[in-house]
């Protein structure tokens, strides 16, 4: 699947008003572009695009009016309100400040694919939502602090981004749909063998969230929640805990170098490793691999 790009997108984040700081291109993320700029005030229509769109202010307050043929809403939107506008629709809208902002464009497939049917986003100016203002605000984080091994984890943000704007900002907004009592709950063994048995065999390579659903028969949200369900981690959490167990092994029974470790447990270079290592084991390659020499 091809990388999702700003030539998917309304255009706004193409007019030389938009300073982007940092966006996701070249980076691999096929339903979901994002990028972090500053912009300057502006007035513009826009055609309808194939993404679906969210942004975030960082800050103001600052002014916004927005509409189809005119500018038929306004409101003064704080810190953490938020703009959303469907694919599909036309756009025109005026900002009156200036502002930072995180933009993230989804495609509808990534939307319907977590709310497990189609999904109607609502056209919203100013509405708050902690967990969308979160989850934007940590996609804006991974996207600074890129490692390729994260891929799965930006797989995990960008469905539970689809599936709160579903769930929350749709035309008919209503709970996504959850399994019925009594119904299977979590993988079956040969689902987590499979799925145990490609992280295993793919552990240095970026593993996108729809591959390991893939070998289960799962959509991405049903494989999420199922995977769950049956281990207690999100699949990120488990590819990470892997690679760790694995470097480990690696460094206490092994010569091999530190740097070689690392790549060969998916991590991006020797201060990857050094970082998740500290992180859950509060130790680092050089201080585990003294302590077994000793």
């Amino acid at each position: 699947m091809a990388e999702l790009t700003v030539h998917d997108t309304n255009g706004i984040l193409r007019q030389p008003w938009v300073h982007p700081d940092r966006t996701s291109r070249g980076l691999g993320w096929e339903q979901l572009y994002v990028s972090t700029q500053s912009e300057l005030p502006y007035q513009a229509s826009f055609g309808g695009a194939p993404s679906h769109l969210v942004i975030l202010h960082l800050n103001g307050p600052v002014t916004v009016r927005r509409g189809h043929l005119g500018l038929t809403s306004s409101r003064t939107v704080p810190p953490g309100g938020l703009f959303v506008h469907p694919a599909g629709k036309e756009l025109t809208v005026e900002l009156g400040g200036a502002l930072d902002t995180v933009h993230a464009y989804l495609t509808d497939d990534l939307l319907c694919q977590a709310a497990s049917r189609p999904v109607e986003l609502a056209e919203e100016l100013g509405a708050f939502d902690p967990l969308v203002e979160q989850l934007l605000l940590t996609l804006d984080g991974v996207m600074r602090d890129w490692e390729p091994s994260a891929r799965t984890y930006v797989d995990h943000l960008g469905h539970a981004l689809a599936a709160q704007l579903a769930r929350q900002h749709s035309v008919r907004a209503r709970p996504v749909p959850m399994p019925l009592r009594g119904g299977r709950s979590g993988l079956s063994d040969r689902q987590f063998h499979a799925v145990r048995e490609l992280v295993e065999e793919r552990l240095a390579e970026p593993l996108p969230l729809r591959e390991l659903a893939a070998v289960t028969g799962l959509s991405v949200s049903q494989f999420g929640r199922q995977f769950k369900a049956r281990t207690g981690l999100s699949p990120h959490q488990f590819l990470i805990q892997r690679r760790v167990d694995v470097a480990a092994r690696l460094l206490r029974g092994t010569a091999l170098p530190i740097a070689e470790v690392a790549l060969r447990c998916g991590f991006s270079h020797q201060e990857h490793l050094t970082r998740v290592l500290r992180a859950h084991r509060n130790t680092t390659p050089a201080a585990m691999r003294v302590s077994v020499g000793a």
